[in-house]
């Protein structure tokens, strides 16, 4: 995801290679980076950044987050901003290890393209002037959206784990198709790609909303709303089912992170 981030910021122009600082725990990794982007440079250390970076973004998993700050905290300045990408981690939690403002940016693989959204929520002691600051970097890639504690994970299903949930919806509608009927797969994913590609445009312009769109198509007794007849029957609580066991893992990250934070989320 750091690289997603770093890329579609390049692409947007917000910023430029000669900005960025980064490091990689297999730094080849971030040496690839650097020849696709000449004028990034490499860090040999997580440290090393801490000393010279005004935003410092750790782009790790969640568990991996508290062992990371052992070794930089102590580099961080007030004036500096620190900024997870991790929804299990709240910014309450960063704050407590360290003295300095801190924020939270979700991202979404959606950021890539320059659409979609990303989620913000900042620690008490982040200034309006940083909050802005970080608003305006996410505005350049995304529709960033500030919310609280209580909503992060639903709002990350939606946001950030939603494009992996309905690129499997998509698939499997693709192969529903080539095994019901004489449609080959190429021509399937073809029809079926294009066809979320014109729905994502007519959304992003306003032309119609979910509800008004499902209406405009789905013709009374016609073949769309025989459609539509088996989807209300056979999708039941499937969506119901998905944020339960997302929110069940989030727990459990939960619990982990506060072991090793010490500190409620």
């Amino acid at each position: 995801m750091g690289t997603i981030l770093i890329e579609a910021w390049l692409e947007a122009k917000i910023l430029n290679p000669a900005d960025l600082l980064i490091t990689n725990r297999t730094l080849s990794k971030a040496l690839v980076l650097k020849e696709k982007h000449p004028g990034i440079e490499v860090a040999k250390s997580a440290a090393e950044i801490v000393q010279q970076a005004d935003f410092i973004f750790l782009c790790v998993k969640p568990l991996q987050i508290h062992s990371l700050l052992q070794g930089i905290k102590h580099h961080i300045k007030r004036e500096q901003l620190l900024i997870s990408i991790t929804s299990p981690l709240s910014v309450a939690q960063l704050e407590s290890e360290v003295n300095a403002p801190c924020a939270r940016f979700i991202p979404s693989i959606t950021n890539r393209v320059g659409s979609g959204v990303s989620l913000l929520s900042f620690s008490k002691g982040c200034s309006q002037e940083t909050q802005q600051s970080l608003f305006n970097l996410a505005s350049a890639i995304s529709a960033p959206v500030i919310i609280e504690n209580d909503i992060t994970r639903v709002a990350s299903d939606i946001v950030s784990c939603g494009p992996a949930f309905f690129s499997f919806l998509a698939q499997a509608f693709i192969e529903a198709a080539c095994q019901t009927t004489k449609i080959d797969k190429e021509t399937a994913t073809t029809l079926t790609e294009n066809m979320l590609i014109g729905l994502g445009e007519l959304l992003g312009k306003g032309v119609y909303t979910l509800p008004t769109l499902q209406e405009k198509v789905c013709v009374k007794g016609g073949i769309t709303g025989e459609g539509i007849k088996v989807l209300e029957a056979e999708t039941g609580e499937m969506f119901h089912h998905l944020f339960q066991a997302t929110h069940e893992k989030f727990a459990e990250d939960l619990h982990e992170v506060e072991k090793q934070f010490g500190h409620p989320y």
